[in-house]
Parts: structure tokens; sequence; C-alpha cells
């Protein structure tokens, strides 16, 4: 029997075109040629140009209009390549093809244009997929491989050691173990994106047990720092910012930090993934709040949801064209799903069939129809509509009676500006003729729809009394005020003019022949006039009259000046501006007794409202065509449909039944995902290097067998993160030194086989709070508003708060009391504003959102480190530190301070080459700062000791 069924299958080949001779076959490398250039124009969405359709192999030989599009076996005679060559097809030169991929299909056409596998006789609009697309490694279900047995001498402490040694033939095998300091100190920044503390240090370094590791990776991740770092690398895929984008706006999002906050809090308490999946891709439905006070419960969720609110959002700016900015939101967010989840290049299907991966333009759209009920861009609501109140019931009691008292306070002020205006008025109409005032007054007082011509005509003659109104009752307070100070000056004229006048005609009245006399004795100071002279001027008391006594000697001119001066008062005495803002203040100090109105940034579904989604011709919106229902990717199978609605729920349910879907424990996509994500922050790669895209445009997985046992080692646990970083850290592949061996070097010289632990360049955000840590200036304050960032007078973008004067330039530095020295995560992520240091370090732009960082090494880093004013300052704290905690020297200063950045006690060797570096710069500051005394010398030098430090690689690798 076997006899016959092995001639059946030779005569089986044999009968088939060279198959398994050919180098090039259709299925593998010209239909995906075709798909990426030419079946946006012949078969994709319905597109036959020419009669020609090229998405199977029998429809090319069959052709179009003008005959056949290939001749197997005779390039030269195929017009396709005829085409194609001539640079004719495709006719847009941006998708013409390269040299070497019109060679490739000249090679397919040649050997007989061969195919693997059989085609259908007719295909549709509808998608159709190869066997090499269906079979494709990302699509295919999460099974955990088997374990292959190493030998003892392999030191194999996980599935994960044995599984990457099997991977790769030749593996030289694991460098040893790191030494515990340096296993320490990447563990720290590892788990919590800082150093360990000295105390852990010794702690671990003491420690005989057997279990010492495990102890320090549950030390770390029971650490509340812990979520701190790991959130930041999902905010990364998350597309977290604190402003909106889009526009040059880029307005703030007052309340996008209690999404923030939710992800540190989900990672510190190992929320099950699928549930925080759940959360954040249907939060809202999870709640089904319909209105009420709310729990903490449905907060998370509708919290969760601002991950679906995380994409630039420039619909609420003006100067926009709304169709384009809300399809753009949507289509932002969909880009940020499908990397962050599904691994993806979604939006590439957006304006056609995906070029590369199995998706196609419907599935698209069909996805889109899961969030369109959310995300309406027809009934749409910008981001101060969707924000959610986190009021309750007696928050809202309080507020009304707080608003109550504020409004009565209003009702005075209102009262009082009408008596401010009765006043004002009168005090103008006093300065116009008499005859004209009362019909001014009536004028004035008349509803100025309802004025005569001759009273319209009346108040233009007197626009100081026509222009009064409350908002310009200042004004009439600077007249009074310059009234105020021409009487006074007028008065001080008249106190002159009043005694002078008076003491006059005083003399006048003193008989003739004792008036020369008086004059005489009025001339000479009072202390040195005789008694004769005292005794003559008292008997003509007048001619002594001062201001003081006018009054006695002529109370006529004492009344008159006492009549301006209240005058000038009365007028100075009615600023009624400044009165009126008085009732302002007092109502504002009101309303800041209210109980803090905070909001959600959430997404959330309107009942009943389910639009219908189409897909759009070519991406554009004003161009609907056929209505796709809510599903998966097609290429999944029966897997991907997703019901229309959920009875048992007020919205659509779609979100929900997607999320669970996605969680399920069946997908093939998102464990896959996300444990490689989780791989990717420990070793500084993926194991698909392309965490965002797992098509053919992404790198292939270098160990496939490994990222399944981790997906599925994943799910098993109950999707918790702590437990896959506990078996990854577990693992020999992790503990392993950083140093390659001989072999190593020459075998796997690209540590692709993990023959060594990957030397890593801390992140930006690591970098600042490592140097926090190091120099005692650490703010452990947890959660809340972030600490904001502006341009500073030179353009860079520093921490603080923006004070800028008239012409907008910055002025006094408003202190932020400490916030400044807060973690990294907790600084405000403007997307046209990165903070400077982050900037120089590699910190990711949110286009929407970030897939994986780089890592470069470029002058502004070097520069930073040498001579910023930033690096300088923490060297100092760095120094006052030393000098705080090590009193007793130099040489103790140094040990300290090596521990504190390095994690580990200095050699003989460094500790002599540092003590007498600080030496020398204690020898140079003294010559050159004589005026120093020796305290501000050894500081001084130990900060540019401390400066050497930060700025040293050993300090910014983790190895």
């Amino acid at each position: 029997m076997q006899h016959y069924i092995l001639a059946f299958a030779t005569l089986l080949v044999s009968g088939l075109p060279n198959v398994f001779a050919a180098d090039v076959t259709w299925e593998h490398d010209v239909r995906p040629l075709l798909k990426q250039h030419c079946f946006h124009c012949h078969g994709e969405l319905g597109e036959i140009e020419g009669g020609l359709d090229l998405r199977l192999h029998k429809l090319l030989v069959k052709g179009g209009d003008s005959g056949s599009a290939i001749v197997p076996g005779d390039s030269g005679a195929s017009l396709l390549l005829q085409r194609m060559t001539a640079g004719e097809m495709p006719p847009d030169e941006d998708k013409l093809l390269s040299p070497a991929e019109i060679e490739t299909i000249q090679k397919w056409i040649d050997a007989g244009a061969v195919i693997l596998e059989e085609e259908p006789d007719e295909i549709g609009d509808g998608p159709f997929f190869t066997s090499a697309e269906r079979n494709y490694w990302a699509f295919q279900p999460i099974e955990r491989p088997d374990v292959p047995q190493a030998s003892p001498e392999q030191r194999c402490r996980t599935p994960i050691d044995e599984l990457i040694l099997a991977s790769n033939e030749g593996h030289p095998g694991f460098a040893p173990d790191a030494d515990r300091a340096k296993l320490l100190r990447r563990a720290s920044l590892d788990l919590t994106g800082l150093p360990p503390s000295t105390e852990m240090l010794d702690r671990v370094l003491a420690d005989t047990s057997p279990d010492w590791w495990d102890k320090v990776i549950e030390e770390l991740l029971a650490s509340p720092h812990y979520g701190e770092r790991w959130a930041r690398h999902w905010l990364d895929v998350a597309g977290y910012a604190d402003s909106e984008g889009y526009t040059d706006d880029d307005r703030i999002r007052p309340h996008a930090w209690r999404y923030r906050d939710y992800v540190i809090r989900s990672f510190e308490n190992d929320k099950p993934f699928d549930q925080f999946i759940q959360e954040q891709l249907a939060g809202d439905e999870l709640a089904n709040w319909t209105g009420g006070d709310l729990t903490e419960q449905q907060i998370e969720q509708l919290t969760a949801t601002g991950f679906l609110r995380m994409a630039p959002d420039g619909t609420a700016s003006g100067g926009i064209n709304p169709t384009e900015a809300r399809n753009q939101v949507v289509a932002d967010t969909l880009q940020i799903v499908g990397s962050s989840l599904l691994g993806m290049t979604m939006h590439c299907a957006q304006c056609h069939d995906h070029r590369y991966d199995p998706i196609p333009q419907a599935d698209y759209y069909a996805l889109r129809a899961v969030f369109e009920p959310a995300m309406n861009w027809k009934s749409w609501r910008s981001p101060p509509q969707r924000q959610i109140s986190l009021y309750t019931a007696a928050d809202r009691e309080a507020a009304s009676e707080i608003e109550a008292q504020a409004k009565a306070v209003e009702k005075e002020r209102s009262e009082k500006a009408q008596e401010f205006i009765t006043l004002t008025l009168e005090e103008e109409l006093l300065l116009i003729p008499e005859d004209e005032r009362d019909a001014t007054r009536t004028a004035y007082r008349t509803a100025k729809k309802e004025r005569t011509a001759e009273q319209v005509a009346l108040l233009k003659k007197h626009p100081t009394v026509a222009s009064i109104s409350v908002g310009s009752l200042y004004l009439y307070d600077r007249r009074r005020a310059d009234r105020a100070r021409k009487i006074d000056a007028e008065r001080k004229q008249k106190e002159v003019r009043f005694v002078e006048e008076t003491r006059t005609a005083a003399l006048a009245k003193v008989p003739e022949e004792k008036r020369s006399a008086v004059e005489t004795a009025l001339k000479i100071a009072p202390e040195k006039r005789t008694a004769e002279q005292n005794e003559l001027l008292a008997a003509f008391p007048a001619t002594q009259v001062t201001l003081e006594s006018l009054a006695q000697f002529n109370p006529e001119a004492a009344e008159e000046l006492k009549r301006d001066e209240s005058l000038a008062a009365e007028l100075r005495a009615n600023q009624t501006a400044e009165r009126l803002k008085e009732y302002q203040q007092k109502a504002a100090e009101i309303r800041k007794k209210k109980p803090n109105e905070g909001f959600l940034r959430a997404l959330q579904e309107p009942a009943g409202k389910v639009p219908q989604t189409f897909v759009f011709y070519r991406g554009d919106p004003e161009q609907p065509k056929d209505v796709v229902p809510p599903r998966d990717l097609t290429i999944l199978g029966e897997r991907s449909e997703i019901p229309d609605n959920v009875d048992n729920l007020p919205t659509s349910g779609r979100r929900l039944a997607f999320a669970r879907q996605l969680t399920d424990g069946t997908h093939p996509l998102l464990a896959r995902v996300i444990a490689n994500r989780i791989w990717l922050h420990h070793f500084g790669r993926g194991i698909v290097n392309t965490p965002g895209d797992f098509g053919r445009l992404g790198d292939r997985p270098t160990h496939p067998e490994l990222l399944d046992w981790l997906a599925a080692e994943f799910q098993s646990s109950g999707w918790s993160v702590k437990d896959l970083h506990r078996v990854i850290m577990k693992s020999t592949a992790y503990r392993q030194s950083s140093v390659a061996s001989a072999a190593a070097v020459t075998v796997d010289a690209d540590n692709v086989m993990y023959s060594r632990f990957p030397v890593q360049r801390m992140e930006s955000e690591t970098i600042r709070d490592t140097i926090l840590a190091v120099t005692g200036k650490l703010n452990a304050k947890r959660f809340g508003d972030p600490i904001p960032v502006m341009e500073d007078s030179v353009g860079q973008i520093v921490l603080g708060k923006e004070n800028l004067d008239g012409e907008r330039k910055p002025v006094d530095q408003v202190d932020l009391n400490g916030e400044e020295f807060r973690r990294s995560i907790y600084i405000q992520v403007r997307r046209t504003r990165t903070f400077s240091m982050f900037e120089a370090f590699d910190a990711p732009a949110m286009t929407p959102n970030c897939e994986i960082r780089s890592t470069s090494t470029v002058a502004p880093q070097s520069l930073f480190f040498m001579n910023s004013a930033t690096i300088v300052e923490f060297s100092n704290f760095f120094a006052d530190r030393l000098l705080r905690e090590a009193p007793e020297g130099i040489p103790q200063q140094i040990e300290h301070a090596w521990r504190l950045a390095y994690a580990a006690s200095p050699s003989d060797t460094e500790q002599a080459k540092a003590v007498a570096f600080v030496t020398a710069q204690q020898e140079l500051m003294t010559k050159q700062q004589p005026d120093w005394d020796q305290a501000r010398v050894t500081q001084e030098a130990l900060s540019v000791f401390c400066q050497a430090l930060l700025s040293s690689n050993r300090f910014l690798y983790i190895e």
C-alpha cells in the first residue's frame, strides 16, 4: 500500500510545474508585490482598470482588454512585465516597482509562473486570502510549546533558558551570572526606574539565603515606584499627553492626569491585564452609569476609557475643518488600538486594502464600527462636552448653597452699582449748563431704543453723561481723582491768599500812627521781639493771623477752605469701581468654599444611538460606500464576528464584546503583543522588535516558541504582569553578565541569541529620576496634577508655570514649592513642548503614540552633562548630600558617592584616583578663588567630582 501511495505522490509532483525547484512563487513573492503596487487599480474595491484583475494567477493569464498579462515561461512576451519595465505601470511614480522587484516578477514568469495552491474559480469584491496569509505566524492560535530538557552544565533555571538554547543552534552558552551589585542595580532600575538605596544594597550583599534573588524581586515589585515605572511604558503606547495637539494652540487637557494615575495604580496592584484592557476599551459599558452619584468602581472604569481619549483632538479649536478633524481623531484612536493591542498597522488600510498584510479596507471600517457609536463623527462631542463631573449630590447641594450666598453678594453689588451710577450722573450734570441738566438726566434714564432724536442729540452733546455705565465707572473714578487733585492744589493757593488778605485787612484797621510799628514788629521773629512789641501786637491780634487761626479772624474764608477739603475727600472716597471690585472679590472668596469639581476625561457612548458605519472611498468621509457591521480582522475567521447590539446594555455593547473577545484566551494577537512588550522592556529589544507591527513589514520573532510560551504563561497566570516579571527575571538569560565571552563575540556578535545581557542606556525619565534619587532631591509625592512646563527666555522647555508680561516675555519665576523634584512621570506631556532634557535623550513624540523608543548618541546629550545649569545644580545638591551624610572626609564621601551613583563600592584603584582628583580640584580652586573658605572649596571640588560621576557611562547605562 505504501508503495502505491509513494508512486502516486511522485506522479502528482512530476505533473506540476517545477514548484519545489523554483526560487520565486506567486503566493510568497509575486502576489504581495502586485498587492502593494497594483491592486488599488486592478481588483481592489471593484476597481478593474482595462478589464485587468491581478488578484489571482489565473486572472493574469486570462488578461484584460489588451490580452493576457503574462505568458508563463516567457517574460519577454508578457505584457505586464513590458509595462512595468517601461515605467508605465503603475502610472503613479510613487508606486513604481524597483528594479529588484521587477526582476523578481521576471524570474517568476520565466520559471513558469509557479503557484503553490489551488485558486478559486471566481473572486468577488470581498477579501481573498492566500494560504500564506492564512498561515502567517501571528494569526495562528497560541499554543504552549514543549520545553526541551537542557543539560545541567547549560545552567538553565527556567523554560525561558531552555527555549532560548533550543532556538539557536550553536549557542555559545550563557555568560556567567552578573555580580550581586550589578544585578541589584539592573533589577531596581528595571522594575522601579530608580537605583537601589545603600541600605538595600548592604542588605542584599549580606544575605546568605538561597532565595536572596527571589526576595529582591518581591521587594521591588511591592515598591510604590514599580507602578510609576511600568505605567510609563504603557502610557507611551497609549499615546498619553496632557494637551490636545492637532493645532498650534495645543490646548491643555486639565483632567488627563486621572488616566495616568489609573494606569499607575493598575500596574501597582497587578490588575489582571484582561481586566485592564476591558476597562480601557469599554469601561463605560462595564460601569453602565446612567446618572447619579458615581461609585468608586464606576469612576475607575470610566477613567480607564481615557485610553480612547488620548489621540490628538483639535475639535474644540477654531479655524479647523470639522469633518477632517473629527475623522482624524477616530483614525488616530484606531491606530493606537491597532498598534498597542493587535500589533497591526490597521491605519494602513484606511484608504485601501493593506498593501502588505491581509487587512482589507472593509476590515478597517468594521473595526471602526466597534467604536463609532461612541465616536460618531456626525454627532460629535468636543473634549469639554465629553467631560464627566465627579460631583456627588451632596457636593451639588453644598455648591448650590454657597452659590446662593455669592449671588446675594452680587445682588448687593448690582444695587450699589446703580447708586454709583446715580452719583456719577449727578456729578456730571453739575458740569453742564444748568438749563440742560433736567433734559439730559431724562435722556440718560430713557431706554436707548425709546430715546427721541432730541434726546440722542443731547447725549451726543454731553458724551461724559452718555458714557456712564457700570463698566466705565473706573474712568469717572479717575476724573474724580483728577478733580480732587485740582481742588487740593487750588485750596493750597487759597490758604496762602486768604491768610494774606486777612492780615492786610487787619493792618488797614490799625491806627495810622501805630501801623508802622506793628509792621516792624511783625517782621521780627517772635523770640526776638521786645516786650513793648509783643504788647503792641497783642492789641491787634488779627495782624498775626495764621492758617490755624484763620477761622477766628475770617470765618467765611476758613469755611470755604473746609468745603474744598471736604469735597476733595468725598471725591476720593467715591472710587466706585474699587468698591464694586470688593463685592466681586467677596463673591469669589465665597465661591472658593465650594467642593472642588473634578472631571473625568472619558469616553461614554450615548444610549440608543447606533450610527451606521460606511467604508469611505479612498478614505474620504464625504464619499461613503458600503455599510459594514462591527468585527475583528476577517483573517481570524469566525471568531472575528461582533454583535451589532448586546441586549442587556443600553448602549450597543460593541466595545465590550470586542474587549472580551480580545481577552478570552483564544485571540492570537493580544497576549503575544503584550508578552513581547514586557520582554522588550526587560531586555531592551523585543522578541519581535517591531512591537507595534507583527505584519509582513515588521520583524519576525527571533524566538517564536519562546514568544508563544510567554504568551501562554501570561494568560495561564491570570494575565498577571508581575508573574511574568518573576518568570523572566528568574531566568539565567536575565541574571547573566553583560560581558560577552570570546565565543559569543564570534558566534553572536549582535546578541540575538541572548548569550549575554544586553547593555541598555537609561530612558530620559529614568536618567532624571536617578539623578533626583542619588542627589537626595527626589520628592516622592504621587498622583495628581502634572508639573507644568513652559518656555524660558532662550526657548528651552523647562519646568515652571508660565508668567508672562504684556509682551509675552517671561518675568518673575513662580515657585513650584518642591513639585519640580517629583518623578518624571508626573511632568506635563505637551505635544508641542517636550521637556528639553527629555528631548535630548529621545523622549517619544506622541504622533499619535509611541510604539518603541529610539536610542541615539548625539552631541546635545554630552553638552547637557558638561555645562547645563541643571546638571551643575544637581551636582551641587549631590555634593551637599555627601557633606551631610559622610562628614568624616573626602575618602568617605567618595565611597558614599560611588555607592549612591553606581550601587557598588569603588575598587582601591578607583578610590585612589578619585581622592587624587578631588584633592587636585581643591588645590586648583584655592589658587583661583583665594577668597573662598575651606568649606566652600571642598564643596565645589566635590561638586565637580559628582558631575563627573553623573556624566559617566557607568551611571547612564544598565549593565
